[in-house]
């Protein structure tokens, strides 16, 4: 029906990490391949994708150390047992505000206007680093044509109200622009991840858990 946005994920260091940006952070990793580590909220999750992704790109090597969810890793990243993690942006806000962890790229297109002084990846030296959460609605393949028109034209109205914008940006959501807004445009985007993420899922054997 309609692609309706997208949360970048950020790239992030224990506080004690030798390292102040990302090309820091990925000479430390190919400095300590047997010692460096990443923590993700599961195996198969979007942290553990996109981890993979970025030892792809930078030619790293580090541990992947899986945790139930989030919230215990976010823990050891504090507590310095692990040395970065790849998550939702919105997951760090408040531990970018007291300096409690080194933020070193948003994995967007864009900058987050709640996090302006967060570069994104390709600012900070990975050309190209792309990965992120998104979110569309979808209904059932046999759904009158109609009916999804009307839904996409509602959604749309919704999208442009300012609250709503509003909203977006303090969940760390960035909207999708009004020309992607649409079933055609939803379809290609989906196509195209699929094409993108599944390789590596697949060289990975990479099981969801």
């Amino acid at each position: 029906v309609i692609e309706i946005g997208s949360e970048p994920l950020l790239i992030a260091g224990r506080k004690s990490l030798p390292a102040d940006d990302l090309r820091g952070l990925i000479a430390y990793l190919k400095a300590n391949p047997d010692k460096a580590s990443v923590g993700i909220a599961g195996v198969g999750a979007t942290g553990h994708l996109a981890g993979i992704s970025f030892q792809k790109e930078t030619a790293a090597k580090f541990q992947f150390v899986p945790y139930r969810g989030n919230a215990p890793a976010m823990q050891d990243l504090l507590a310095g047992q692990i040395d970065f993690m790849i998550e939702p942006a919105s997951n760090f806000k408040s531990l970018i505000s007291t300096g409690s962890i080194k933020p070193y790229a948003i994995t967007g297109r864009t900058r987050l206007s709640s996090l302006p002084d967060v570069p994104t990846a390709d600012e900070a030296g990975l050309p190209g680093f792309v990965a992120s959460l998104w979110y569309g609605l979808w209904v059932p393949r046999d759904t009158p044509k109609d009916i999804v028109e009307k839904l996409n034209a509602t959604l749309r109205r919704v999208l442009a109200d300012p609250d709503v914008a509003r909203r977006f940006d303090d969940l760390g959501i960035q909207m999708s622009p009004p020309d992607q807004q649409s079933p055609v445009a939803l379809r290609a985007f989906q196509k195209a991840e699929a094409e993108r993420w599944w390789p590596i899922i697949k060289s990975s054997n990479v099981r969801a858990e």
